[in-house]
């Protein structure tokens, strides 16, 4: 473990905290010392909840380690018990109480409590949030239906053609990414085609729905990092197939529907026919209010209308949980246009998956959970727009690059009280706002700057991406030779060697500065390609030992790295 200022996941019990607190009827007994009680911010200060967390901790302290902290858990067992009378408890410990071994599942398996104990044994030196989640979710549905799996090889019973069949949604937490909206529209989009809910879990669900698992269909793992372990053992378990297509985008949603109709054995080819028609345009006043509406995403035909064919190759870099991440990289290239020049996940249990995709487009994945790490990828890359977490945010708002949240973690400004869904049709509608409002204030920046220097142009008037410059910057004008410049320095070295530095920032080389002349000179060529100029211009100054860069050195480099 590591100090460090911002943190992609926190350790499995927060995982944990995030099932139980999904949940109703649930309650977590947590053997964890005075302090570890921050979590619960996590949920009232985020997501804005009206209520605490279900938990009850132990809280010892420093004083209490020569005693007998083993019975602090059996009195804070039998305590929560009594008081919040839950279905189900979990009883684990935090990764400070791991040391002490006490061992608190097995002391509250020994009480005699009469309701089911999950016991969680959750290393939190190796193990982070997303990964407590998925295994808490799975000990919970395992304890509760190990007593009602059939015996091996019994097979499943048919489906009577005449009833519609039923499925599970499985994965959507608290602290998760637009969860409470994606579920009604893949609710809405199940409906559609023909397909009732049976349960949901664990978002919304009470341990007597999740004895009903067994009674759907199949089970569709809507968020992998949570579900695909719980998902996996049902199928070994049930026979229970699993729709493992997440419906993000356009593409993602009706290959989604085609699944469900594969596994469902239902005829999904007019829902199919329908999208495809009502995602080319085909929009007029008699249909805005008809139930058609529902069954199409504006994307396709926005991202091809001519206010965004300006988007046409976009660099876009995404980071983030690998579900969102791997759909964000299908949108951006598939669906939009952008050329995708780094993808990466701090979800290491899905790396492969993420590492195929980035092969695919010649890039090498960024697996990482350090965010200075992911911060140097996104600088090497100067992407257009940053597609990531609440971190990846903060990263481009320093570097001067559009971005969109696109993943977990996140803030509160993350978890909007409008609907705005990602998954489906109107999901890829929120998409599309998401990520190309961004770029196109980033357009007017630019154009604010290229022609501050126009009459119209008074004090003061600039986008709110920035402040506005100095008088002294407003004076500097950006002429076509200045753009002819950019291009040419910037056409060289690869697309990965850019970074994208603000002029103010220190010099990276030590020993190199700009003078007043070189620094205008700098000024004038577009935000865009400017750092990735900066850069190639200091290594030009670096190798010949010049230690002063001038507007001279700045045409010189342009020769030289233009052969």
């Amino acid at each position: 473990m590591e100090l460090t200022l911002w943190t992609y996941e926190g350790p499995p019990h927060v995982g944990a905290m995030r099932i139980a607190t999904s949940m109703e009827g649930v309650h977590y007994v947590l053997h964890a010392p005075q302090g570890d009680t921050y979590a619960d911010l996590l949920f009232t200060m985020i997501e804005r909840r009206d209520r605490r967390p279900p938990v009850t901790y132990t809280t010892f302290q420093a004083r209490d380690l020569g005693g007998d902290t083993a019975e602090m858990v059996k009195t804070s067992v039998r305590d929560a018990y009594e008081r919040f009378k839950p279905q189900v408890m979990l009883v684990g410990e935090s990764c400070t109480a791991e040391l002490i071994q006490d061992q608190p599942g097995s002391l509250a398996k020994g009480m005699g409590i009469p309701i089911p104990i999950v016991s969680l044994e959750l290393p939190a030196y190796s193990k982070k949030e997303n990964w407590g989640a998925s295994e808490t979710l799975y000990h919970l549905v395992r304890t509760l239906l190990l007593p009602v799996v059939p015996a091996p090889n019994t097979p499943r019973p048919k489906r009577d053609p005449h009833i519609r069949p039923k499925a599970n949604i499985l994965g959507p937490t608290a602290l998760g990414f637009r969860c409470r909206d994606d579920i009604r529209e893949v609710i809405k989009l199940l409906g559609e085609i023909g397909v009732d809910v049976n349960v949901v879990a664990p978002m919304g669900a009470t341990p007597d729905d999740l004895m009903r698992i067994p009674d759907a269909d199949f089970n569709i793992c809507l968020y992998p990092e949570i579900a695909l372990t719980t998902c996996t053992w049902l199928t070994r378990s049930f026979a229970q197939p699993v729709v493992k297509i997440v419906p993000i985008g356009v593409g993602a949603t009706r290959d989604f529907i085609a699944e469900i109709g594969r596994v469902a054995d239902i005829d999904v080819s007019e829902a199919l026919q329908r999208s495809q028609s009502d995602t080319l345009g085909n929009w007029d006043a008699a249909r805005v209010s008809s139930a058609s509406e529902a069954n199409a995403s504006r994307l396709p035909w926005y991202s091809r209308s001519v206010d965004s064919t300006y988007l046409t190759g976009k660099r876009v870099f995404i980071f983030g949980d690998a579900t969102h991440a791997l759909a964000a990289a299908r949108i951006a290239t598939e669906e939009l246009g952008f050329t995708l020049v780094g993808i990466g996940t701090y979800s290491r249990e899905f790396a492969r998956e993420v590492r195929e995709v980035a092969k695919k487009h010649g890039l090498e994945a960024v697996i990482s959970d350090d965010y200075l790490a992911v911060e140097a990828k996104v600088a090497e890359a100067a992407p257009e727009l940053v597609l990531g977490t609440q971190m990846e945010r903060h990263i481009a708002k320093r570097l001067g690059i559009p971005c969109a949240v696109i993943s977990a973690p996140i803030h509160v400004q993350d978890v909007p009280a409008r609907y705005s869904p990602q998954m489906g049709w109107e999901g890829a509608n929120v998409i599309f706002d998401s990520w190309v409002h961004p770029l196109m204030m980033g357009l007017e920046e630019h154009l604010i700057g290229m022609f501050r220097e126009d009459f119209e142009f008074a004090e003061g008037h600039m986008s709110h991406l920035h402040t506005a410059p100095s008088q002294e910057n407003r004076r500097e004008t950006l002429s076509t030779e200045s753009v002819g410049e950019a291009i040419a320095i910037a056409s060289t070295g690869g697309s990965n060697q850019a970074v994208l530095t603000p002029v103010e920032v220190t010099q990276e080389l030590q020993g190199i500065t700009w003078s007043a002349d070189g620094e205008a000179e700098l000024k004038k060529i577009p935000f865009f390609v400017r750092g990735k100029i900066k850069r190639n211009t200091e290594k030009f100054a670096s190798d010949r030992g010049l230690t002063s860069i001038t507007v001279e050195t700045l045409y010189e480099a342009k020769a030289a790295i233009g052969k």
